[in-house]
C-alpha cells in the first residue's frame, strides 16, 4: 500500500481538483483559483507518478486513472464527430489589431466563409484600421458597439446595445433572419477574474473583479429569458469552460458548441492553455467546432458550422 500511495493521492488530487473547480467554481475564492487554473497542469505529476509506480510495479492502473483523468479534465481525450452545417459563426478577440493588419486579418475572416462574424476587443487603435477591414469584406453587414463587432452576410432586422456592470463594455445583440426565421446572436466580451491578485495577496481586488462578472453574467442570463427563439451567445466570455457561470451560461442559452462537436483541448488563448472563448445556441445544432490556427492576436478564432435542430 505504501509504495502505491503516490498514485492514490495523485488520482484523488484529480478528482477534488476536478470536481471542485466544476461544482463550485466562483462560488468561494480556492475554487476560483481551481476553475481558472489551466487544466493542463494537472498533468505536470502525471510522468514522476507512473515512473514510480512503474519502478514499484504497483499501483499503475490507479496512476493510469488519475493521469486519464486529468487528460480528459484537459480535454485531450475530448473527440466528436464532425460533418458540415448550414449556418457558419465565427468569434474573434481581435485584440485592437494590434498584431495584425486589416488585409491580413480581413484575409482570415474571408478563409473561414462564415456566415457571421463576431469580434471582441474591436476598438481598434490605428486610424482608419476599421473602414479599411470592412472594405476588405464586401457583402458583410456591419453592427458595432463598445468593443465589440458583429459583421453578417444574413438580413440584418434590427440591433441593441446593452451596458455591462463593472466595465465600459456592451453586449451587442443583432436580430438576423436565416432561413426564414429570426435568429438573435449575442456578441460579448465579459471582464476578466484577476486571479494574478492572488499572487500580490490581493484578495479585495480577486474579489470584486469576480463580483463583477457575476454581475455580467447575470446581464446575459436576462437578455436570454427575454429572447424568444433561436439565440446564439458567442465572444470572449473569459470563462473556463469549468464553474457555475459556465454552467448557468449554458442554462440560458444552449451547450457550449465545442464540447458538442470540437476535437481536442480547443485552446483560443494558447499563452495559458485555456479555452475561455466560446459559442453556446439554442435551436441550433453544432455540427463542428474547430480553433483556427491564425496568429493575428493572442487569441484564436472559433468557428462553428450549425444546422436546424428540426433538420437532424
Amino acid at each position: 500500500m505504501f509504495r502505491s500511495r503516490l498514485a492514490w493521492v495523485y488520482l484523488l488530487f484529480a478528482v477534488l481538483v476536478w470536481g471542485l473547480g466544476e461544482v463550485l467554481g466562483e462560488k468561494t475564492l480556492p475554487t476560483l483559483l481551481l476553475a481558472y487554473t489551466p487544466a493542463v497542469l494537472w498533468l505536470v505529476p502525471a510522468p514522476v507518478v507512473l515512473l514510480w509506480t512503474a519502478l514499484q510495479r504497483r499501483g499503475i492502473a490507479v496512476a493510469l486513472a488519475g493521469t486519464l483523468l486529468a487528460a480528459w479534465g484537459a480535454g485531450l481525450l475530448h473527440w466528436t464527430p464532425q460533418h458540415s452545417g448550414q449556418l457558419r459563426v465565427l468569434n474573434y478577440n481581435v485584440n485592437s489589431g494590434y498584431r495584425s493588419t486589416p488585409d491580413r486579418l480581413a484575409a482570415v475572416l474571408k478563409g473561414a466563409d462564415a456566415d457571421v462574424i463576431l469580434l471582441q476587443e474591436s476598438n481598434f487603435q490605428p486610424p482608419g484600421y476599421t473602414e479599411a477591414l470592412t472594405a476588405a469584406l464586401p457583402g458583410y453587414t456591419l453592427r458595432s458597439a463598445a468593443e465589440v463587432m458583429t459583421l453578417t452576410r444574413l438580413p440584418v432586422l434590427a440591433s441593441e446595445k446593452v451596458a455591462l456592470p463593472g466595465n465600459r463594455r456592451e453586449v451587442l445583440l443583432t436580430r438576423l433572419q436565416w432561413r426564414g426565421q429570426a435568429l438573435t446572436v449575442v456578441n460579448a466580451h465579459l471582464g476578466t477574474v484577476q486571479v494574478t491578485a492572488a499572487l500580490t495577496g490581493n484578495f479585495t481586488y480577486l474579489e470584486r473583479t469576480r463580483n463583477n462578472r457575476a454581475a455580467q453574467a447575470q446581464v446575459l442570463r436576462q437578455i436570454a429569458g427575454r429572447t424568444p427563439g433561436r439565440a446564439l451567445l458567442g465572444g470572449d466570455l473569459n470563462t473556463p469552460p469549468r464553474g457555475v457561470i459556465y454552467q448557468s451560461l449554458q442554462q440560458a442559452f444552449g451547450p457550449d458548441a465545442f464540447m458538442q462537436a470540437g476535437r481536442g483541448p480547443g485552446w483560443t488563448f494558447p499563452g495559458l492553455h485555456v479555452r475561455i472563448d466560446h459559442q453556446m445556441a439554442r435551436g441550433l445544432t453544432p455540427t463542428r467546432a474547430t480553433v483556427l490556427t491564425a496568429q493575428e492576436s493572442d487569441h484564436r478564432p472559433l468557428v462553428v458550422d450549425y444546422q436546424r435542430e428540426d433538420a437532424q
